[in-house]
Order: structure tokens, then C-alpha cells, then sequence
């Protein structure tokens, strides 16, 4: 959540965001940071271009777990958890990726490392996950690969 934060500060949004005023907001701190401004001014071009990147990375991982994108991929992910099984997964800096056998992957925020303790732990990976991480955490799509 700490990332999450830290991307709504950088582009100045609330959790609330459209994603139509997010691409806008995106749009316009792009041109204020933009590299190709600072032609001639080596700081000036080195500071635009981590900017830019630090946007960039923020925008995307916004509209990844933005309430509209989830909305529009419920279905798909309704029908992955409730289908597939779990081939493999992958805990670091308290994100869950999951890959899915229908060759989906999601990428769970937030995630305690206790939970994902339990989760290596229980009986059934697969059942705790549905009772405990696919429902309660944020979450984002991160491939198809079929």
C-alpha cells in the first residue's frame, strides 16, 4: 500500500480517480517533466528523464488497479479463480504473484507475509487463497499468456 501511496502523491490523485481525469493528469505532468525541455541543461534533462519514468511507472500501476479497470476484467478474473489452478506463485516486498493454468498471472498487493505463510503451509494452497487473498487484497492483472 506504501508504493500505492507514494504513485497518488506523485500524480496527485485520490483513490477515486476516472481513469479518463487519470490519463489527463497523466498527460499533463508528462508535459511539465518531459526530457525533450530540457535540451541543452544536462541536470536539468538527467532529473526530466527519472521523472518521467517515476510518472510513467505511477500511471501504469494506477490504471491497473484502478476501480474501472477491475470492474471491466471481473469477469475474466471471477472466472480464473474459480477455474484454474494455481501452477505457480512468488512472494517479495509483500506482493503475491500468482500464475493461474489458464496462463493468467495476478500480482496480489499488500499481502502479509504471515498470510503467505499460512497459504505455503495449509493443506490446499488453492482453497486458502479463495477463502483468504483472492477476495481481500487489491489486486492487478499482470499477463495473459495463452
Amino acid at each position: 500500500m506504501k508504493k500505492i501511496v507514494e504513485y497518488r502523491k506523485l500524480l496527485n490523485v485520490d483513490k477515486t480517480v476516472a481513469l479518463k481525469d487519470l490519463k489527463t493528469i497523466y498527460r499533463n505532468a508528462m508535459k511539465e517533466s518531459h526530457p525533450d525541455k530540457f535540451q541543452g541543461n544536462d541536470t536539468g534533462l538527467h532529473e526530466a528523464e527519472e521523472k518521467s519514468k517515476e510518472i510513467i511507472e505511477a500511471y501504469h500501476f494506477l490504471v491497473s488497479i484502478n476501480a474501472e479497470t477491475i470492474k471491466q476484467g471481473l469477469p475474466e478474473f471471477n472466472e480464473t479463480i474459480a477455474s484454474a489452478t494455481i501452477v505457480d506463485y512468488k512472494y517479495e516486498n509483500i506482493r503475491l504473484s500468482i500464475n493461474f493454468s489458464n496462463g493468467s498471472s495476478y500480482e496480489f498487493i499488500s499481502v502479509p507475509k504471515a498470510t503467505y505463510v499460512k497459504m505455503v503451509n495449509a493443506e490446499s494452497p488453492s482453497r486458502f487463497a479463495k477463502r483468504h487473498i483472492f477476495t481481500v487484497f487489491p489486486y492487478r492483472k499482470l499477463s495473459n499468456q495463452e
